[in-house]
C-alpha cells in the first residue's frame, strides 16, 4: 500500500522547514549586519501574534516609539519592514525607487480575487509601466482642465443632495466619487444612485477595503501557499469560497462600465473622458484595449474611497471646529463674493482655504498605510540588511502625526501651512507627498483628486453651514466618531448639521442664479 501524508503532517512540515530556513537565515545575516529591530518573535509564527486587524496603523506607531522608525517583522516566511518617518520613507521609497517599486505576490488578492490587474496591485514590470503612462498622459495636471466642466457639474448636485437629505451624507459623498470618477474615467454619466454601475462599484470597493485588502493585506493562503490546492469543500478552505463570490463581483466592476464606454465610443457618443481619449472609435490593438480597461478599473478604485474619506473627514473637521468654517468663510466672501461659486481660477487667491484642505489631508489621514512595496534585491540602511522581497510599508499616519513637524497634531490647525512658513518646512510638512503614496508607485490620478476635492470644499465652504446638532432643549450634541474601516480612514457615520448659509446661496448650487 502506498504510504499516505495527512494534511496535518504537510503543514508541519512546512512549517519546520520555515522555521529551519529562518534560523539558518538568521545566523547567514548575523555575520555581517543585523536586521532593524522589532517585536520579538516566536518560533515558526514569528510575529503573527502582533497584528492587529482594526486601525494597524496605531499599533504600528507604538512599534515605531519603541523600536525606531524602520520597525521588522516576521510572519512566516514574509519578512515585513514598517517605515514610520519622513527620512526613511524618501530615503527607500524616494531615493532607491528602481528596487523598491515591486509589489508582493499575493495569492489571495491575484489568484484568487482576481484583483492583479489593478494598477495598485500590479508586479513593476512593462504593463505597469504603460498603464501609469496612459494615466500621466490623460489625467496629468495639463489634463486636468478638460474635466473642470464635470467636476462642476457633480460639485452642485452634491451640494444639493446634502441639503436636501444630510442623514444620508456618506451615500451622497460615494455618489459624488463614483459618479465623478465614471464621468471622468469612462465617459458615462450616472443618472441616479441605483446606477448599475456604480451599486457594483461601492459594493466592490468595500470588499476590497475591508474584506480582500484588510490590515497588512496577506493572507494564510499567502504564506502557506500549498493551501490554494485545498478543495474548497473541506473545513478550513472558507477563504477560498469567499475568494470565488468576490472574484465574479470583480469582473463585473471591471467589465462592465468599460462595455459601455466601448460602446459608446463606436456610437460616437462617449463622453471626453480617459477612455475617449485612447479607445478613438473602439477598434484598438487587443494590448491596448487591455492596458485601458485594467487602467480604468484601477482610476476608479484607487480614487474614489480617497475622496469618500477625505470629505467626510471634512465634515466633521468643520463640525468639530467651527471657527476654521468661519475663517474660511470670511476669506472667499472677501475674494469671490456672494454673487457666484468659486472656481478654479480663484484658487490662488485663497491660500487659508489652500491650508484648510492640506490640514484636512493631515489630520484626517485618508489611507494611514500604504500599499505594500516590494524589495527586488537585498539592502542595505544604516547598517541595517532588509532581505530581497520584503514587503515595506510606510506608516503615513506617524508621518502625518509626528510631533516634531506637527505640535499638537490632535488638533485641527490650518495656520500649520501658512504662506510666510519658510519654505523648506513647509514642503516638508505637505501630506501631498505622503497620501497618495511614494516614489514610482505614487497614484497617478492624484492631480484629479485634488482638483476635485479642492472645488467641492470651496464650494461647500462659500454657501454652507457646518455645525454640531442641537437638540429640542438647546443642548448641543457632540458628535460620536469612530473607524471601522480598515483600509482607508473614513470615520462611521456621525450626526452634524448642515443648511445653506443663505436664500442666495441656495440657489446658486441650484443653478437658479447665472
Amino acid at each position: 500500500m502506498t504510504p499516505s501524508i495527512s494534511l496535518g503532517s504537510l503543514i508541519c512540515l512546512v512549517l519546520g522547514s520555515t522555521f529551519l530556513l529562518s534560523i539558518l537565515n538568521s545566523k547567514r545575516r548575523s555575520k555581517d549586519v543585523s536586521l532593524p529591530p522589532g517585536p520579538k518573535q516566536i518560533p515558526i509564527l514569528g510575529n503573527i501574534t502582533d497584528f492587529a486587524h482594526k486601525e494597524l496603523w496605531l499599533t504600528v506607531t507604538n512599534w515605531a516609539r519603541k523600536y525606531g522608525d524602520v520597525c521588522y517583522l516576521r510572519v512566516f516566511g514574509w519578512n515585513m519592514v514598517f517605515l514610520s518617518s519622513v527620512e526613511a520613507a524618501d530615503d527607500l521609497l524616494e531615493k532607491r525607487g528602481a528596487i523598491y517599486s515591486d509589489r508582493p505576490t499575493l495569492l489571495m488578492c491575484g489568484e484568487l480575487c482576481g484583483v492583479d490587474h489593478m494598477l495598485p496591485f500590479l508586479k513593476y514590470n512593462d504593463t505597469f509601466k504603460r498603464q501609469r503612462r496612459y494615466t500621466r498622459q490623460t489625467l496629468g495636471a495639463r489634463n486636468i482642465p478638460a474635466y473642470h466642466p464635470m467636476i462642476r457639474v457633480e460639485t452642485s448636485s452634491f451640494l444639493s443632495a446634502i441639503v436636501n437629505d444630510p442623514s444620508d451624507y456618506l451615500n451622497h459623498i460615494r455618489k459624488y466619487a463614483g459618479g465623478l470618477t465614471l464621468s471622468v474615467v469612462y465617459g458615462y454619466r450616472i443618472k441616479n444612485n441605483r446606477d448599475q454601475s456604480l451599486v457594483i462599484a461601492e459594493e466592490c470597493l468595500d470588499i476590497l477595503a475591508n474584506e480582500v485588502v484588510t490590515g497588512s493585506g496577506i493572507w494564510p493562503v499567502d504564506i502557506l501557499p500549498f493551501l490554494l490546492y485545498l478543495p474548497s469543500w473541506l473545513p478550513g478552505a472558507g477563504f477560498k469560497r469567499k475568494a470565488a463570490a468576490w472574484k465574479k463581483k470583480m469582473v463585473q466592476f471591471t467589465e462592465l462600465p468599460f462595455a459601455s464606454a466601448k460602446a459608446a465610443a463606436r456610437e460616437g457618443s462617449i463622453l471626453p473622458s480617459f477612455c475617449s481619449r485612447l479607445l478613438g472609435d473602439g477598434d484598438i490593438d487587443p494590448i491596448l484595449e487591455a492596458d485601458v480597461k485594467q487602467a480604468s478599473n484601477s482610476m476608479y478604485a484607487a480614487s474614489a474611497d480617497t475622496t469618500v474619506s477625505s470629505i467626510s473627514q471634512f465634515l466633521l473637521a468643520m463640525t468639530l471646529y467651527p471657527g476654521v468654517m468661519k475663517k474660511a468663510q470670511e476669506e472667499i466672501d472677501r475674494v469671490v463674493g456672494s454673487d457666484r461659486l468659486p472656481d478654479f481660477t480663484d484658487r490662488e487667491a485663497l491660500p487659508y482655504l489652500e491650508a484648510v484642505m492640506s490640514e484636512m489631508w493631515r489630520w484626517g489621514s485618508p489611507v494611514p498605510l500604504n500599499l505594500p512595496h516590494c524589495l527586488s534585491q537585498d539592502d542595505i540602511y544604516r547598517n541595517m540588511l532588509i532581505p530581497k522581497g520584503s514587503i515595506v510599508i510606510v506608516n503615513i499616519w506617524s508621518i502625518l502625526n509626528d510631533e516634531t513637524l506637527f505640535p499638537n497634531p490632535e488638533i485641527f490647525d490650518p495656520d500649520r501651512f501658512a504662506p510666510d512658513i519658510d519654505p523648506t518646512t513647509r514642503a516638508r510638512r505637505d501630506p501631498r507627498k505622503y497620501v497618495f503614496g511614494f516614489g514610482r508607485r505614487r497614484c497617478p490620478g492624484a492631480d484629479l483628486v485634488e482638483s476635485s476635492v479642492w472645488l467641492l470644499l470651496a464650494s461647500m465652504i462659500a454657501t454652507l453651514d457646518i455645525q454640531k446638532v442641537v437638540d429640542d432643549n438647546e443642548k448641543v450634541i457632540e458628535p460620536v466618531v469612530r473607524y471601522s474601516n480598515s483600509t482607508f480612514r473614513v470615520p462611521d457615520k456621525f450626526r452634524f448639521s448642515i443648511t445653506p448659509r443663505s436664500e442666495k446661496a441656495s440657489a446658486l448650487f441650484n443653478g437658479e442664479l447665472v
